[in-house]
């Protein structure tokens, strides 16, 4: 008797083809959030047969259009990716979707739930448990202001701060000065 091999995307780890059912099944637009070494990326798809739809991409790479001076694939970038993404569907007119993480593992606090958050505080309904979410000085970057400063009174040089370093003495404030251009352009379109 032959066994039957796996579908290869299953079998190269890419796809769970058994929660993507799940959620195709709902029938609810997915909130696609990858992660990649450079950038996050939140994506809207649509299910339909003969093939998914993306009704819009955002990538936090746009987060430079709006002066954000950091890096942009932090857990404060994930959050304005997911505002950005947020507001673009809800001018199309999206009033609900659902969290699809991929083969992400689901961890509290991480940077795919922080782009979560910033898609349902642009006034998308998404269901998700508030514990998940990542705390208000995390997503502002209290974390890594910190960081940097320790870091900095101990004299250690390190490559990951040393384009931009300054920027992270006070990224809390930088990170409500970006949210404030991306919601005031919101208001304004």
């Amino acid at each position: 008797m032959l066994k039957r091999l796996p579908p290869r995307r299953r079998r190269e780890g890419l796809t769970d083809y058994r929660m993507r059912l799940k959620l195709a099944k709902s029938g609810l637009p997915r909130l696609v959030i990858r992660k990649t070494n450079r950038y996050i990326i939140v994506q809207v798809i649509k299910c339909k047969e003969g093939g998914d739809e993306t009704l819009l991409t955002v990538t936090s790479k746009k987060l430079l259009e709006y002066g954000w001076k950091g890096g942009l694939k932090n857990l404060p970038a994930s959050y304005l990716t997911g505002l950005l993404a947020g507001i673009q569907a809800k001018k199309k007119g999206l009033k609900k979707a659902i969290v699809d993480i991929g083969l992400h593992k689901p961890v509290k606090g991480s940077r795919v739930f922080a782009a979560v958050k910033g898609f349902i505080d642009a006034g998308v309904d998404v269901p998700a448990g508030e514990e998940i979410f990542p705390d208000e000085n995390r997503i502002k970057g209290a974390h890594i202001s910190d960081y940097y400063r320790r870091i900095r009174e101990e004299g250690l040089e390190t490559k990951q701060f040393s384009k931009i370093g300054d920027i992270y003495e006070e990224l809390e404030k930088h990170f409500d000065e970006v949210k404030e251009r991306i919601l005031k352009e919101a208001e304004e379109a």
